[in-house]
């Protein structure tokens, strides 16, 4: 059998919304700043006291669980939200659990960025992952040297053409050497450096420019969305 390590993962962020908003963001709207959490890996809510305190936890095979905890706290800034992130790793834990790690803080921004500027907006949602060639070790490196973006300084200005969304302004609203965050008016960009953690490059896409449209209008513009970038990752890793 495997050998499992448990970890546990604690962050603090004081976010500009109200429990409310962050605990449906947290919830229900997951794709609009993660991922479809609820989609893939449904769980069960161990503590649910609106809006306060949340406990999520989905459990598989050989002891395998993950938990999410959520404790939410009004404040004269905003919310103070405190996460617990409680799960196991194997293999090569010790990067994994450092990759989680800075993942989580990438999300949590991202999560800050939806409520200040796309709250409750419905979205199209994309996950592209880059070819075999992403997962080489400059990867992100080559990514940021294709828009120009070398060298970025979180909230500077870039006017950029980017697959599935074409010219547009863009705010540079995370930047490190694991992650770029890119804002527009109607989307968000976030690319995950994951080739520095034994993986490969990918993104996520989180189109807010549909406003009503159907599920299905949502559901063809996430696939334009997938083949544009698909393409052009093909084309930077061949």
């Amino acid at each position: 059998m495997t050998e499992q390590h448990p970890f546990e993962i604690v962050q603090d962020v004081v976010l500009s919304a109200s429990p409310e908003q962050i605990w449906k963001a947290v919830t229900g709207d997951t794709a609009a700043w993660m991922f479809p959490l609820q989609d893939l890996y449904p769980h069960e809510r161990l503590t649910e006291d609106y809006p306060k305190h949340l406990v999520q936890r989905m459990e598989g095979p050989d002891g395998w669980y993950n938990q999410l905890e959520h404790v939410l706290t009004p404040g004269p800034d905003g919310t103070h939200l405190h996460y617990v992130h409680s799960s196991v790793l194997t293999d090569n834990w010790e990067q994994e659990y450092d990759g989680a790690l800075r993942h989580t803080a990438f999300y949590l921004h991202t999560l800050g960025e939806y409520l200040a500027h796309f709250d409750g907006r419905p979205v199209a949602f994309v996950d592209v992952q880059g070819p075999d060639g992403a997962t080489a070790p400059d990867a992100f490196d080559r990514f940021l040297a294709a828009f120009a973006l070398t060298g970025v300084i979180q909230g500077e200005k870039k006017d950029l053409d980017l697959p599935g969304l074409g010219p547009v302004e863009a705010t540079v609203d995370y930047a490190n050497e694991y992650f770029l965050g890119l804002r527009m008016d109607d989307a968000m960009v976030r690319v995950f450096g994951r080739n520095l953690f034994g993986d490969r490059l990918g993104l996520t896409v989180h189109d807010f420019s549909l406003g009503t449209a159907s599920d299905a209008a949502r559901s063809a513009r996430a696939e334009q969305h997938a083949q544009a970038w698909g393409e052009y990752l093909g084309t930077l890793y061949p």
